[in-house]
């Protein structure tokens, strides 16, 4: 005897079509037979699975079985479905193949569904910008290599005067069915590539494609606080699709230009200043240069070298925010060269104040410099 189908399944009686199509499909994915190859106990289960969701998933099969058990869907009783024969009978099944097994068929599914018009391909373009127009945003003319809807066929492909002829072998639907074995499977069509549409006499201007080479020159706003790697997406900029279907995207992807001054960290700048010893000791007000401009820094006395200072809010504005980063300022003191006798003297006279040369030490512009970091 027939075991019973929600048994099968793994279901309830008084399971929902949610429920139903929930278990097949975790049973048909595991028991697929392209996943299975050779295996006959597989395949067996795969159409007792199968020819128990052909009938749960029919509302009036459902009624029938329910009301009737397996008298009610084998042609015997009322409401009878007609036989399963050796396979199973998978006539009203399209769908259902085409929603559970759309990877195992290529996407297209099994049942009447055109396939979706394909988009021309995306592009990529690096552009190199400058830190102040990544600072400040800016707006760039750009001219792209790209294919172009084809002025003498429209985009059709088709010479003018004809037209686009709908695919013979498909019916327009982009697919056809392939047998293998006990089910069937969509596959592209191989007289129109999938597209649906046939073409007898093409355009001479694209050979039918539809689409020519062009240079194409566009704006591009590149906004505040773009970093390198950064992608800005402009829709319908890409190549143009075959046959009038829609463009593709272009990807500007920012690359930024290298300024030795500065050091980029995320929306934060790193630079370096020199300072003199009298700046760092007494104290100063010095200007640092930032992408924009210039800002005043103040130093404090006693600086040390290699001492870094934070200047707010000097750095990248954050992209898609009114806030901005902060701007880090190392310090380098500097050593004097080529001093004269009167900076020498000073300096003879400022390291005897400090103890580092004996008070009674007499300054010698000749050997000052070797006595003092003896």
């Amino acid at each position: 005897m027939k075991r019973d189908y929600y048994e099968i399944l793994g279901v309830p009686k008084h399971a929902n079509q949610d429920e139903i199509k929930a278990a097949f499909r975790k049973l048909a994915l595991k028991y697929h037979p392209d996943k299975n190859q050779g295996d006959k106990a597989a395949e067996e289960k795969f159409k007792e699975i199968s020819e128990a969701y052909g009938v749960l998933s029919d509302s009036q099969k459902k009624s029938a079985y329910d009301s009737f058990g397996h008298a009610g869907v084998s042609g015997g009783g009322p409401g009878g479905a007609g036989g399963y024969g050796q396979y199973g009978d998978f006539s009203n099944m399209g769908d259902i193949f085409g929603d559970i097994f759309g990877d195992i068929f290529g996407g297209g599914g099994m049942g009447g569904r055109r396939q979706k018009p394909r988009t021309g391909e995306d592009l990529r373009y690096d552009l190199e910008v400058s830190m102040l127009d990544a600072m400040k945003g800016a707006e760039v003319t750009i001219n792209i290599p790209r294919k172009e809807s084809c002025s003498g066929c429209g985009g059709s492909g088709a010479r003018k005067g004809s037209s686009v002829k709908t695919c013979s072998k498909c019916k327009g639907m982009g697919h056809v069915r392939v047998n293998q074995g006990f089910f069937s499977v969509s596959q592209p069509c191989p007289k129109c590539a999938g597209t649906g549409e046939v073409i007898e006499n093409p355009c001479p201007s694209c050979n039918g494609v539809g689409t020519v080479k062009k240079h194409h020159s566009l704006k591009v706003r590149i906004p505040q606080g773009v970093n390198d790697g950064t992608s800005l997406r402009v829709s319908g900029a890409g190549n143009a699709g075959a046959h009038g279907t829609p463009a593709g995207d272009l990807y500007v992807v920012v690359r930024l230009k290298k300024d030795p001054r500065f050091q980029r960290q995320e929306d934060d700048l790193y630079t370096n200043i020199d300072i003199t010893y009298a700046q760092a000791a007494l104290g100063a007000e010095v200007e640092v240069p930032t992408v924009e401009n210039f800002v005043k820094v103040k130093i404090n006395p006693g600086t040390q070298s290699s001492t870094v200072l934070r200047v707010k809010e000097q750095g990248f504005p954050r992209l898609g925010r009114r806030s901005r980063g902060d701007m880090f300022v190392r310090v380098n003191v500097s050593v004097p060269k080529g001093l004269t006798d009167a900076q020498k003297r000073a300096l003879f006279e400022y390291a005897k104040a400090m103890d580092e040369i004996p008070k009674d030490q007499e300054y010698s512009s000749d050997n000052f410099f070797k006595k003092l970091f003896k």
